[in-house]
């Protein structure tokens, strides 16, 4: 037994233990507290926050695209999409049947995109895009009820004139998965799948500039993952402030849109292309393919019914007839041949030779389009007719790489270095070019061929402008170009202003450019011309028809009208010019394919466009042109002599 001292000192250190163990009980439990409140008070704040908020990317706006003039041509339009967090799905089956239900889908096709994304439980799953604005009411109003569900919104584009421009400014579209090594951390931006980018024309080429910079902001989200409201991040922790989208930059483009308008309306159902350039700047004013396509339903998300459309379509709506293809440019080729004649020496404006209609060389005949010829037939007569047989025969005393070095020093056969995507190269032929692809030496009879445009002589109608260009200027051919000036999105002072950049100044006399400019006037303006009935009114146009084998034709039926042939037999029909043919400011190219002539096919988009351009920027002179044609001084104005010859019936080029 304890003594009752002992067991007071006994109870004492157990209370002293007991009184310690509890002090060092609190004293741990409040710097754990002070460890967790103060010392990493801030972070443990932050990690809350984060915990009932969830960052969302605010997609940058695209950069809008306006014609020279400031009319809109490319716009932001909001587009709504559905999409599904899996993980967030606590009645999966009765969610996706509502879901179902409002979205007018059924619900296998939804669990195709569920089963197909199967290993993303934690991502968003678009399941439809391009929701109506019932289908979002519906949605958003049913939230509570769709845990997992909410509605995503992008920027799509909206291109004003639809199918006009479609191939000039472009598209965008979702970048795929091949896409992205060649893309991610290109130019300072981080591309990621989700993203939209430019994948065609302007909206390629300029997508540095057009796509914005993508901001962050914070939304505050059940248990569920479901939106409750968006938060003001003001004053918050380093970390979790929102950020701001800053929109791309704003592009005014060279293009006229009423230029543009006339060339598309114009071609109207027919196949082909337009191109319009400023002669004095290489501004171009206008460039049109025809068929076309609605760029907008890329930025939506493409459907498969109108990707199907796209792609079975025989005539390719997504080529661009302008840059991508080329064609054998027919008679307007003829002026390189007559260029290089007059330069060599081979001919000048008093050499005369005989058309008969065809001529034999070698084991062949060679054949004028007219079949009866044109009998005696000089530089001037040649052009304004298009007898073949007075380049051909001319073409007989030059040698092919003559005629090349010519057609090269004015623009063809190269890329004009357009800032747009996928732009051909075009062939002018050499001997060197055909003994190195084809293997064998180059006979006198392709001289012929090519030296009216046949054969193995390629072009695209900006190339063709591009070098009528030159023509028109003696010899200086700007870069053609698309882009005006450049402007911050928060700022109506342009950061960049496009300059005209001399692409080439050939040398060529200036009285072979005086003689072939003198030829192309007289085609439009001079009874017999071969566009003649395209002359239109104060436009004083001067230009070349052609047209463009797609089969050649035996003898027996070289003759046969063109319309009388199968569509896919019919020649292409070339237009090329410039106007006004004394003081030129705008040169035009214009292809219809299985249009069987320049003039009748081609010619009246050339008219549509040229009349535009003088209507909007030379009114005045305009007006001084139809007085001279209501007096009939028209001649006078070229510094020519008043034409004496009689008006002939109209004359068309029919075959070559």
């Amino acid at each position: 037994m304890f003594g009752e001292e002992e067991l007071v000192k006994s109870h004492r250190n157990r209370i002293n233990a007991i009184t310690n163990i509890i002090l060092i009980a609190f004293g741990l439990i409040f710097a754990r507290l002070w460890y967790l409140q103060i010392y990493k008070g801030e972070l443990l704040h932050k990690y809350a926050l984060e915990n009932r908020l969830r960052r969302e990317v605010v997609k940058a706006p695209r950069g809008l695209m306006y014609s020279r003039d400031g009319k809109l041509l490319v716009d932001n339009t909001p587009r709504f999409d559905v999409v599904v967090v899996p993980q967030f799905l606590t009645d999966k089956k009765r969610t996706l049947d509502r879901l179902s239900q409002i979205l007018n889908m059924p619900l296998a096709s939804i669990d195709k995109i569920m089963t197909k994304n199967l290993g993303a439980s934690y991502k968003e799953i678009v399941i439809k895009k391009n929701l109506t604005w019932e289908e979002v009411a519906k949605i958003e109003t049913e939230n509570a009820d769709l845990p997992g569900v909410s509605i995503d919104t992008f920027i799509s584009r909206e291109y004003k004139d639809i199918e006009a421009g479609a191939h000039l400014l472009g598209y965008i579209s979702e970048i795929n998965q091949q896409q992205l090594p060649n893309f991610r951390k290109r130019d300072n931006f981080d591309y990621r799948l989700g993203d939209f980018i430019g994948q065609f024309g302007l909206e390629q080429e300029l997508d540095r500039d057009l796509r914005g910079i993508n901001g962050t902001e914070f939304v505050e989200v059940d248990a569920l993952g479901r939106k409750r409201r968006y938060i003001n991040t003001d004053n918050m922790f380093q970390g979790i402030e929102d950020q701001p989208s800053i929109q791309g930059k704003n592009i005014k483009l060279t293009i006229d849109r009423d230029i543009q308008m006339a060339a598309f309306n114009t071609i109207g159902t027919q196949v082909g292309g337009a191109v319009a350039i400023d002669v004095r700047t290489g501004e171009v004013l206008a460039m049109v393919s025809k068929p076309s396509f609605d760029p907008s339903q890329f930025s939506r998300g493409l459907t498969p019914e109108y990707w199907a459309k796209l792609a079975n379509d025989e005539n390719h709506p997504l080529r661009d007839r302008v840059i991508q293809e080329h064609y054998s440019p027919g008679s307007t080729f003829k002026l390189m041949t007559a260029i290089s004649a007059l330069e060599e020496g081979v001919i000048d404006e008093r050499t005369e030779i005989s058309c008969t209609g065809k001529m034999a060389f070698g084991s062949r005949n060679y054949h004028c389009w007219k079949k009866e010829g044109h009998g005696s037939v000089n530089i001037y007569k040649a052009i304004r007719e298009s007898c073949n047989m007075f380049f051909m025969k001319t073409a007989m005393k030059m040698d092919i790489d003559v005629i090349a070095k010519y057609s090269f020093g004015l623009g063809l056969g190269k890329r004009t270095g357009i800032a747009l995507p996928r732009e051909v190269n075009g062939l002018i032929p050499t001997k060197e070019w055909k003994k190195k692809r084809l293997g064998v030496e180059w006979q006198l009879g392709e001289t012929l061929s090519c030296a009216i445009g046949q054969s193995y002589v390629l072009t695209s109608p900006l190339q063709l402008a591009v070098a009528y260009t030159g023509i028109a200027n003696s010899g200086r051919i700007f870069r053609p170009h698309l882009v005006k000036e450049i402007y911050p999105n928060n700022g109506d002072k342009p950061i960049y202003q496009s300059k005209p950049e001399i692409m080439t100044d050939v040398k060529i006399s200036p009285k072979t450019f005086g003689i072939v400019r003198r030829g192309l006037f007289e085609v439009v303006n001079q009874p017999g011309g071969t566009a003649y009935s395209r002359r239109g009114k104060g436009i004083l146009m001067a230009g070349k028809t052609g047209t463009s084998q797609v089969v050649g034709a035996k003898a027996d039926k070289i003759y046969n009208k063109c319309e009388n042939q199968e569509y896919k037999y019919r020649h292409h029909g070339w237009f090329v010019g410039f106007a006004p043919a004394h003081d030129p400011k705008i040169a035009i190219a214009v292809i219809i394919e299985h249009g069987c002539h320049g003039s009748s096919a081609a010619g009246p988009v050339a008219e549509a466009m040229v009349t535009a351009f003088m209507q909007k920027y030379e009114p005045e002179l305009q007006a001084k042109i139809m007085e001279a044609e209501k007096a009939g001084t028209v001649r006078e104005l070229m510094g020519l002599a008043p034409d004496k010859v009689a008006k002939p019936k109209r004359v068309e080029e029919e075959d070559e």
